[in-house]
């Protein structure tokens, strides 16, 4: 007896849709996916190298800058997984750093999304928090969610650096950002784990940055720079 078909409904509205989503993805099935997407992974390094050195100038600078971060679904909770890392820490220990998860402030949450368009649900939140100069990162696994995008939008209309973590391109999010990842694969777990790897690279060249700079780490008991 065959088994049933799995479903077929998105992870969330906007995300990406296997292709043959109503087939047995099997364990061997996953890793070869997961394992072709490192590959694309591999050859952005030096992007996610880049976007490390350039938090530290954003966040440890004289202006003491924030990263913002928002995502739907398994995107959302990784936003909250980059903001814990440079809250908390990712490995060495290190002073704290300003990040704000937007996916996370249940309340603007539903504020808004009760008085505002649905598109509004993060810009209106980058409107509010966001600096010039501040780091807006923005992680969606098909690159099409419509309050993504709009973030983005209205983070470049306030002078603020757009990265983005997305599946497959051309998707509009990419084209909207200032520089993203890209993760070439039709699966949306394959992406999202990709993007985790990716995450933790760039903590990982973050930390490597404040530490090889101790002049730049701030001493969080005084407010000022050691």
């Amino acid at each position: 007896m065959n088994p049933a078909p799995l479903s077929a409904a998105p992870h969330s509205t906007g995300e990406v849709v296997s292709p043959d989503a109503c087939t047995h993805l099997t364990g061997a099935d996953h890793v070869a996916s997961l394992t072709a997407a490192l590959g694309c992974l591999s050859g952005q390094l030096d992007t996610l190298d880049r976007w490390g050195r350039m938090l530290v100038d954003v966040l440890c600078g004289s202006g003491r800058g924030r990263l913002l971060a928002a995502g739907n679904g398994g995107s959302a909770a990784q936003a909250q997984h980059l903001t814990a890392e440079l809250v908390g820490r990712y490995r060495a220990d290190r002073p704290p750093f300003s990040a704000i998860c937007l996916t996370a402030e249940t309340s603007s949450l539903t504020a808004i999304a009760n008085d505002y368009p649905s598109d509004e649900l993060f810009a209106r939140q980058v409107e509010a928090h966001g600096r010039v100069g501040d780091v807006l990162v923005l992680l969606s696994t098909s690159g099409r969610s419509p309050n993504a995008v709009a973030a983005a939008r209205r983070a470049r209309e306030c002078g603020i650096t757009v990265l983005a973590m997305t599946g497959p391109t051309p998707n509009p999010l990419a084209g909207t950002c200032d520089d993203a990842v890209c993760i070439d694969s039709p699966w949306t777990a394959t992406v999202q784990e990709c993007h985790l790897v990716a995450l933790h690279l760039v903590c990982a060249a973050f930390d490597a940055a404040v530490l090889a700079e101790p002049a730049r780490v701030p001493d969080t008991r005084l407010g000022v720079a050691r």
